[in-house]
């Protein structure tokens, strides 16, 4: 299954718009995605991450029901 998930933006590298990545934590597990659809996010943000793009900022209540919701599916193993 192919699903977006929210993530916590732990740190942002690069300077040009398009070329931003973050380092995101989807509950434990660390990815590096694309920040180029989300110019405005900072460190702490929490961003909807599809197929390594983040592709917009969601809030932390929003992505704690998410997570739980793929817990209680057993979806949350296909992170990693």
């Amino acid at each position: 299954m192919c699903l977006a998930v929210p993530g916590k933006l732990l740190s942002i590298s690069g300077d040009e718009p398009l070329a931003r990545v973050g380092r995101v934590s989807f509950g434990g597990i660390v990815k590096e995605v694309s920040l180029a659809y989300v110019p405005d996010v900072q460190v702490g943000d929490y961003v909807i991450v599809h197929v390594g793009f983040a592709l917009s900022k969601v809030d932390e209540a929003e992505a704690q029901r998410v997570f739980e919701y793929l817990a209680e599916m057993g979806e949350l193993g296909e992170l990693e």
